[in-house]
């Protein structure tokens, strides 16, 4: 079990992520699909939590050290992403008991982690370098649990009422905040370590695919704010998040080509093998994310053009899905194969 769980990557939960916002997305066009990537989503969620439990008991060490690193603590948000965006699909269908549960679960993961992890892995483990030389693209899950967290607020806020809709009011609007600001000092910290220390082409890995996932999260969460009921902490900021889903869409929007060349520059100018890794999720959940943030954005701006772009976007987030899915199939099936 110890073996098993060992290779468990703090960052495993992204796999939850791009199956619930592929499953989110695809909701009105094949409801059927929609429902059963709902489920699988459940299914490799609950079989993650149980290896990340395993995980803590079995090599609390792997844990602890992995908590002080810059390069990999991080990935700890994808819990928390993970959790809100199934909530947000089981709110979507009208199972809000569950919703709200994952909600707390969500809620108070991140309420830790946002505290612990960045002074865990900026006051941690020195001999692993400096923190600026791992700062890297995982570390805009920070930003996408804030904002998971605040969306999951919104969705349940339209469904209550009274003192609980304001307080889910006031929660989401503190979170979109958070992974606003959030977002520019994560930025600004990558930014500058990529001028700095040139990274490896080995080192330029899927998860900077995150820092586009991370705007177009920041635009979803905006607009869901936009649709709640007046409330006082909403009433201060209405205007806000609208302006500012736009300019983060625009953001978004220009990081593609980049993204695009980055890989090119990694995989056919200096030939990294391209060979599945549990971070491909982390390129198809910022897909599936534009794709849908894309989608309301236009619907909510009647924009047709936009809302055209979304959808598109959404399938083919689905199409890396399935690339991604049959690609992790293959690769557990050869690891059996060589285990055995």
């Amino acid at each position: 079990w110890g073996g098993v769980v060992r290779g468990v990557p703090p960052d495993c939960f992204a796999a939850v992520m791009a199956t619930g916002i592929v499953s989110v997305g695809l909701r009105d066009a094949v409801p059927g699909v929609s429902v059963g990537l709902m489920w699988a989503a459940c299914a490799v969620y609950g079989v993650l939590c149980a290896a990340s439990v395993g995980r803590v008991v079995a090599v609390r060490g792997d844990v602890r050290r992995d908590l002080v690193d810059p390069g990999r603590a991080f990935g700890f948000f994808t819990f928390v992403a993970g959790t809100d965006v199934i909530g947000v699909r089981m709110a979507l269908d009208g199972r809000l008991a569950v919703a709200v549960v994952l909600f707390g679960v969500g809620g108070l993961a991140w309420l830790v982690l946002g505290y612990a992890v960045p002074w865990w892995a900026v006051m941690g483990d020195r001999t692993r370098g400096s923190v600026l030389g791992r700062a890297n693209g995982g570390w805009f899950v920070a930003v996408v649990a804030a904002q998971s967290v605040a969306i999951l607020a919104a969705v349940l806020e339209r469904s209550g009422g009274g003192e609980v809709g304001v307080v889910l009011a006031l929660v989401a609007v503190v979170c979109w905040s958070v992974g606003v600001v959030g977002y520019l000092a994560v930025a600004m910290v990558v930014a500058v370590r990529l001028l700095v220390e040139r990274p490896e082409p080995g080192e330029v890995t899927p998860a900077y695919w995150v820092a586009m996932g991370a705007t177009a999260i920041t635009v979803l969460a905006g607009s869901q704010i936009t649709r709640m009921a007046p409330a006082p902490a909403l009433s201060a900021v209405r205007p806000l998040p609208a302006a500012v889903s736009v300019l983060f869409w625009g953001f978004g929007t220009w990081l593609i080509p980049p993204l695009l060349a980055a890989g090119w520059w990694r995989h056919v100018t200096h030939r990294v093998p391209l060979r599945f890794e549990g971070g491909w999720w982390s390129i198809v959940f910022p897909l599936g994310m534009y794709g849908v943030a894309t989608a309301a954005l236009g619907q909510a701006d009647r924009l047709p053009l936009v809302l055209g772009i979304g959808h598109g976007e959404i399938w083919l987030a689905a199409a890396a899905w399935a690339v991604t899915a049959a690609g992790g199939a293959v690769h557990l099936v050869r690891r059996a194969r060589v285990r055995v």
